[in-house]
Order: C-alpha cells, then sequence, then structure tokens
C-alpha cells in the first residue's frame, strides 16, 4: 500500500477527500484514512439520537472521539446531521404528557439542540449537514412527511438554518440528500434551495449524496443535476458516495465475491464520475465516500437482506481495486 498514490495528494488541486467514519472504523481502516483522505464525516456519531437520546442528555463522547483523530491528522471535519426524520428519539416530538409537542415546544428543543452541538464544535466542524433529507421522493409533494414537518410547518427547514447560523457564524451550512440525480428530485431539490437562496436563508453548499450503482443514475443525469445546482452559486459537496456493484433489483444474495464484470463496470463508473467531478472543481469542493473499505459498508444488508456489497475504492483487505487506479490515472 506505501508505493501507491494518495488521492488526497492527487485531487489536492481539485478538492478534498472525504469518508464517513466511525469510532470502530478509525481503528480498523486507520492506515488509510490518514494516507488518502483529509476529511471526515460521523457516520452516526452525532446524529440526534446518539447526542440527545434524553432531553438535556448530551453524550459527546463518541464525537469527540472522531473530532480528535481528525484534529491529530490534520483532516476537515463535515458535521453530520442537526435536522433529519430519522434517527431522532421519539421524545423530540413529544410533550411532558406524552402527547404530541406544540410548535413552540419542538422549536425550542430544535434551537437548543443545533447550538448545544455546534457551539460544542465551533472552530472543530466547519462545515454541518443542517437538514437531511426532507424532500418527498414522490408525487406533487415538495417535502415528505415528517414530525418536524407537521408540528412545525414548512419554514422548519428555514428555521433550522437560522438557529445554524446563529449558534456559528462562521461554519457553511449544507441542504443534504439521496436521488439527487433524479430528474423529479432534483427539481424538487432545486426548488428548495432556491427558496431558501431567495429569502437570504444562510445557506452555503448543497450535500449530494451519491448512493450510486453500477447502473445508475446516468452519467448525463449527474452532469445535469451537477449543472443545476451550480446555478445557485452555492459550494456542491457529494457527501455518501458509494457505488453498489448491483443494480438496484438485482436481489442475488449467492455471490461471495464481485465477479469480473461487476469489478469492471464499477471501475469505468468511477472513471466518468471523476471525470466529470474535476470538470466541475469550481464548485465541487468536497467528495466523501460514505465508508473506507469493502470490509464495512452500510449497503451489506441493504437494500436486500443477506446480500454484500463491495462499493469502494478499497477491497475487504484495504487493497486499492480497479477503480481506484481509474480514479487516479487522469
Amino acid at each position: 500500500m506505501e508505493n501507491i498514490p494518495s488521492l488526497k495528494k492527487i485531487y489536492e488541486d481539485y478538492f478534498t477527500i472525504g469518508s464517513a467514519v466511525s469510532t470502530e472504523t478509525i481503528t480498523r481502516h486507520q492506515d488509510l484514512l490518514k494516507k488518502h483522505f483529509n476529511s471526515l464525516t460521523a457516520e452516526n456519531e452525532m446524529k440526534f439520537e446518539h447526542i440527545q437520546p434524553e432531553e438535556g442528555v448530551f453524550t459527546f463522547e463518541r464525537g469527540d472521539q472522531l473530532v480528535q483523530f481528525a484534529k491529530e491528522h490534520h483532516m476537515q471535519m463535515r458535521g453530520h446531521t442537526l435536522v433529519w426524520h430519522n434517527q431522532t428519539p421519539d421524545w423530540v416530538f413529544k410533550n411532558r404528557q406524552g402527547e404530541k409537542a406544540s410548535r413552540e415546544e419542538l422549536l425550542s428543543r430544535m434551537k437548543a439542540h443545533i447550538f448545544t452541538v455546534m457551539e460544542r464544535y465551533k472552530g472543530k466542524i466547519g462545515c454541518w449537514d443542517v437538514v437531511n433529507e426532507s424532500i418527498a421522493d414522490e408525487g406533487g409533494r415538495l417535502l415528505r412527511e415528517s414530525s418536524w414537518l407537521e408540528i412545525i410547518g414548512e419554514n422548519f427547514v428555514e428555521k433550522a438554518f437560522q438557529f445554524a447560523h446563529q449558534a456559528d457564524p462562521n461554519a457553511k451550512l449544507f441542504y443534504n440528500d439521496y436521488n439527487e440525480s433524479h430528474p423529479e428530485k432534483r427539481e424538487k431539490i432545486y426548488t428548495l434551495v432556491k427558496s431558501l437562496v431567495d429569502k437570504n436563508i444562510p445557506i452555503h453548499g448543497i450535500g449530494l449524496q451519491g448512493h450510486w450503482n453500477i447502473a445508475e443514475p446516468s452519467i448525463e443525469h449527474i452532469h445535469m443535476a451537477i449543472e443545476k445546482y451550480a446555478a445557485l452559486g452555492l459550494e456542491i459537496h457529494f457527501t455518501e458516495l458509494d457505488v453498489s456493484v448491483f443494480e438496484w433489483d438485482d436481489k442475488r444474495t449467492n455471490i461471495t465475491a464481485p465477479t469480473e464484470r461487476m469489478l469492471e463496470q464499477q471501475a469505468k463508473r468511477f472513471e466518468e464520475m471523476f471525470t466529470l467531478f474535476r470538470d466541475y472543481r469550481s464548485v465541487i469542493t468536497n467528495i466523501t465516500f460514505w465508508g473506507t473499505a469493502d470490509d464495512y459498508t452500510w449497503l451489506d444488508d441493504f437494500p436486500i437482506k443477506g446480500r454484500k456489497n463491495w462499493p469502494f475504492l478499497f477491497d475487504e483487505y484495504h487493497r486499492p481495486k480497479a477503480s481506484f487506479y481509474k480514479v487516479v490515472d487522469f
């Protein structure tokens, strides 16, 4: 591994290269992280249910470990995430009697959470995914159904960004979502973010997750999405990049290793994607993989239970794959 190029050095004039990590993987993948990455995102440790499992009870220990690792190895830290419909404890949306909280109660809790978390990491975390996945996937509705929307109303997104900016005026604030390159959802994400920009809500960037596979989305759709979002004048981060070796509807669970065909298709996809990313270096400022190597990925068992996946540039033994060389050789 010592003789291969460093991702972060290859791309130092383009964008930072990130990985989503946990307190376990900063040990398991330590050598890869130190050599190839200069940006980290907490995969789960900074989500609401982990940081404030009970009202007023903050458990920062695991998040602190990740921030300290980033500091020791001169890496940037991305904060993920402050307001999300998932992985948020039920107590957040209930009053003391166990009934639905009022709008005022929920706004107060949102503000308190954002301020407590962001003030702790002020100067240590330079950008945050403030609101995550609030767009409806299908149909005419812009925002997905959630307790945030039901109780606060449509301006819960605006409120979150306003609170975040008040808590840390120097932090860059991002809206983050998936299926960002699918035409229908692309238009919705653009509509939401443009509305924030038009209202002078403090937002500095769009996080495009990039949970893709060897077939979808097309490189044309990715290109069109970048063009569309770039027109808003904000920074673009690809925040959760992985490329499954299975197409979405492939239900096979009996494959114990990726086939040569899979690896060839994956390598071609990574080559096309990073060629495109380099062309937009003026607006893309970070590429973060949702993991580091194939021995650990959230795609194991998702969306097909019992199915192993191999979505990264490094294999289960932390060796560079054909995809790695397609990304660094240009």
